[in-house]
């Protein structure tokens, strides 16, 4: 079965969708937590006994009420303004929403409330990129020549970009000398074209070691852009947000007018962060979506329906080596590796204006943990640590902040 055609099929076959044990989460109370029991819509395939097993369970119980604990004393509605989500093989064990989606216009979150997901965007990007590989549009060899002939940097390939041993500059700082008009927002062809013109400087030869650097997902969005024909905000949303039943996930665009339910960024003291010139650029950033929408996203591709197998360990195999321990990166994907590769993690963080998220899939047990955040709050990262602990998969590693 052909990507598209896979696609089509699971949304059709409602795979991931538990109705016959499901309520109406949008008229869910968002300071309710844990979630009610029964609120599972993202199950793959799970009968209601079993998920009625899994809610049951005396350590998911248990599980629950640690986790509403520990939310409740490290992110507190003092200064937590989000959503937070976990659940395990898709059944929901906590929910919770608090804060605000505007601190002027004083509209509280709920589960409607859509953020920023800042650089967990890029598991998106990275992935539709396989989906491209999966139908023989490009290859991961394929060099950044070959859409733009005169790109100044030789040996940056696909791979290199996904996984971030490119050895590109970072664009968030070439474009704040070159970029003169702070008002205007980028595009990700005219940032590309300040790299041709003005020729910034490598940070090193590719392929030579991993350094985490925006530009490479910009270039990313670009490339989907080029071999799609369609915006990257259009191929997202026909092969991936709408079949998958997305509908609160979205590519924002400054340029117009905030959706509904989309949250407004604000530093920890509440003030509205604006949008700069970046926010133009996609790719790395830019998506917003909503912790059950990353939950449909999270069972969809464990469902074997969106990618093969051999896509998804070349999206979960670390490609750096140079320093030892667990944490690395894939295509699109942070990873924690162990020598038992059950236990596996695989995550991404975010930080964008004042918004931060965090995004975990440990496949071990298929249990997921989403926290979307529109007030900016370090707490967000620091508070996994904990809830790891908690889930049974801690081991004292810390993730950074992106």
């Amino acid at each position: 079965m052909n990507g598209s055609k896979a696609i089509v099929a699971l949304a059709i076959s409602g795979i991931f969708i538990y109705s016959g044990c499901s309520s109406s989460s949008a008229n869910r109370n968002r300071d309710k937590s844990p979630a009610p029991a029964g609120t599972n819509e993202y199950t793959l395939g799970l009968s209601e006994a079993e998920v009625q097993a899994i809610l049951s369970n005396p350590r998911n119980k248990r599980i629950s009420r640690e986790v509403a604990d520990l939310i409740r004393h490290r992110l507190p509605a003092s200064s937590f303004s989000g959503a937070v989500l976990v659940a395990k093989k898709g059944v929901v064990l906590y929910e919770h929403y608090q804060g605000l989606e505007s601190h002027v216009s004083k509209v509280p979150v709920t589960d409607s409330s859509s953020f920023q997901l800042a650089s967990v965007s890029k598991t998106f990007t990275g992935m539709a990129i396989l989906s491209l590989l999966e139908r023989g549009k490009l290859s991961l060899e394929d060099p950044v020549q070959k859409w733009w002939p005169d790109f100044p940097y030789l040996g940056v390939t696909v791979r290199t970009l996904l996984n971030h041993r490119s050895g590109l500059p970072n664009y968030l700082y070439f474009c704040d000398s070159l970029n003169k008009d702070k008002s205007h927002f980028l595009t990700n062809e005219e940032v590309i074209r300040m790299m041709i013109v003005h020729k910034p400087a490598s940070q090193y030869q590719p392929d030579r070691h991993f350094s985490y650097c925006n530009t490479n997902y910009l270039i990313l969005s670009a490339i989907i852009e080029k071999v799609s024909g369609q915006t990257y905000a259009d191929y997202l949303q026909q092969t991936f947000f709408g079949p998958l039943g997305m509908t609160r996930t979205f590519v924002a665009d400054p340029t117009l007018a905030p959706r509904a339910g989309q949250t407004v960024s604000h530093l920890s003291n509440w003030r509205a962060e604006a949008d700069n010139s970046f926010d133009g650029v996609t790719g790395d950033k830019g998506i917003y979506s909503t912790v059950q929408d990353m939950l449909k996203w999270d069972q969809a591709i464990y469902s074997g329906r969106l990618f093969k197998p051999e896509t998804l360990a070349e999206a979960y195999r670390p490609y750096s080596k140079e320093k030892p321990g667990i944490r690395n990166y894939g295509l699109g994907w942070r990873l924690m590796t162990y020598p038992d590769s059950t236990r596996n993690i695989v995550y991404h963080n975010g930080w964008w204006h004042g918004n931060n998220t965090v995004f975990y899939r440990f496949i071990q047990d298929s249990t997921t943990v989403v926290i979307l955040g529109n007030r900016y709050n370090r707490g967000i990262y620091q508070s996994v640590r904990p809830l790891r602990e908690i889930l049974g998969h801690g081991d004292g590693e810390e993730a950074g902040e992106e």
